[in-house]
């Protein structure tokens, strides 16, 4: 009787063991029970872009080199465009799935602080006041702010536009860099300030105003055969592309690619396709 119970003890947990090597997680995966995708190694701020499609860049509109919008076709073309492609490829996206909204001086900000924005690229001026408001990427560009002047004013240097009218932009550094110049002259000017970079320019043409102020490399878009940047040159400026406050992720991940793009001479490449080295 003891034996039978062996037995038949033995059969039950042999053909057990025998069920659970059938059942082993060699097996491959059914329609049912689908692979499990493998772990990204994006950063968690970066895989959110990538999984939504879209990535949302403010640049400039009316920045010849930089970021300027065709009005025929929409399509923005400059430096920093390219950079924003740059940035989209890098993180997974095409050049399709880039979102560009144009901004100025006044409005890039609010736009990254309510979200609608990734990043903004748009000769963003780096400095500590600003940086306590958004994070900023290693700087680009670097810059420093002029003056372009009629030929016919017979303007030769800042010291000479004394009691007269500066035009800039709203929300722009420009301002303080030509008063402390001025300043420091012992000079006085008058500004006056405008949403775009056309409408300053406007207002040059009509004698509105009787200089444009903004970096130099902005204001050799809007030469003329009767107009000159005069030689000052002044508060260099220091180009950065901006995220919202606490977004190191994408941060970080851009600086990665400016590095990246330093060394393989991409960088170069792209300041020479826009005559910007």
């Amino acid at each position: 009787m003891k034996k039978s119970v062996l037995l038949l003890l033995a059969l039950v947990l042999a053909f057990g063991a025998f069920g659970l090597v059938g059942c082993g997680s060699d097996e491959p995966a059914t329609d049912d029970e689908p692979a499990e995708a493998p772990a990204s190694d994006l950063p968690a701020g970066v895989q959110e872009i990538l999984d939504r499609g879209v990535l949302r860049v403010g640049v400039k509109a009316d920045v010849p080199n930089f970021g300027l919008q065709d009005a025929a076709t929409g399509e923005f073309s400059g430096m920093e465009i390219d950079l924003a492609y740059a940035l989209a490829e890098r993180i997974g996206l095409t050049a399709d799935d880039v979102e560009f909204e144009a901004v100025t001086a006044k409005t890039r900000g609010p736009l990254l602080d309510n979200g609608q924005l990734d990043v903004v690229i748009a000769t963003f001026t780096v400095n500590e006041e600003r940086k306590e408001q958004w994070n900023f990427s290693e700087t680009y560009y670097q810059d420093e702010v002029g003056l372009l002047v009629k030929d016919a004013s017979g303007f030769e240097s800042l010291a000479d536009l004394d009691g007269k009218r500066i035009g800039v932009a709203q929300g722009a550094t420009t301002a303080d860099a030509v008063q402390a110049e001025a300043d420091a002259l012992g000079i006085s000017v008058e500004f006056l300030e405008f949403a775009t970079y056309p409408e300053i320019n406007a207002a040059l043409e009509s004698g509105r105003v009787d200089a444009f102020s903004v970096d130099k490399s902005i204001l050799t878009g809007y030469l003329t055969d009767d107009s000159s940047i005069l030689p000052d040159g002044f508060s260099p400026q220091d180009y950065g592309a901006a995220f919202k406050k606490g977004n190191d992720d994408l941060t970080e991940f851009f600086n990665d690619m400016l590095a990246e793009m330093r060394a393989s001479g991409e960088l170069d490449e792209i300041f020479e396709k826009w005559n910007l080295l």
